[in-house]
């Protein structure tokens, strides 16, 4: 099984589409987030569901 641990952020009407892009693919990058859902409301603002992988290291000894 595959478990999962998300972060949700929200962010005004006012931030620019090209600044939401350059933040996301930064925390892609370098946080190994993926984009899991966004929801737009009608002012503009986004809500943004990232998700990565939780690894679990199980022991050998």
């Amino acid at each position: 099984m595959i478990d999962y641990e998300y972060r949700v952020l929200r962010l005004p009407g006012a931030v620019q589409r090209s600044e939401v892009r350059a933040m996301l693919t930064e925390e892609a990058e370098y946080g190994r987030w993926e984009l899991a859902r966004v929801l737009l409301y009608a002012g503009g603002a986004r809500q943004v569901w990232l998700r990565r992988r939780i690894i679990r290291v199980q022991r050998t000894a």
